[in-house]
């Protein structure tokens, strides 16, 4: 993939969740909400202080994460559904 997320963004890629609940129920797609669940795709180099000095980032390619449920910007790229978004969406990294 050609994309490089600018500044302290990282582009993620949704994984997708169960289709059967822990009771052995299987849940049809109308009923189902995104996942908030990733993996790291792609990170920029980082923030910038004031004063110039790099901030680097705290996630890496291939990194599991946990992100809020209205965070990121949808994009298509190379036919995939991905997530932009910026690293302080992040809630934790699994």
């Amino acid at each position: 993939m050609a994309f490089t997320p600018l500044h302290d963004r990282v582009l993620v890629r949704r994984i997708e969740s169960d289709e059967k609940t822990s009771g052995g129920l299987i849940i049809p797609d109308s009923a189902k909400e995104k996942p908030a669940e990733g993996e790291i795709v792609s990170v920029g180099e980082g923030a910038r202080k004031d004063s110039g000095e790099l901030i680097p980032m705290a996630v890496k390619s291939g990194d599991k994460v946990l992100f809020g449920k209205w965070s990121g910007t949808e994009v298509k790229i190379d036919g995939e559904e991905l997530l932009i978004m910026k690293e302080s969406d992040i809630l934790g990294i699994m």
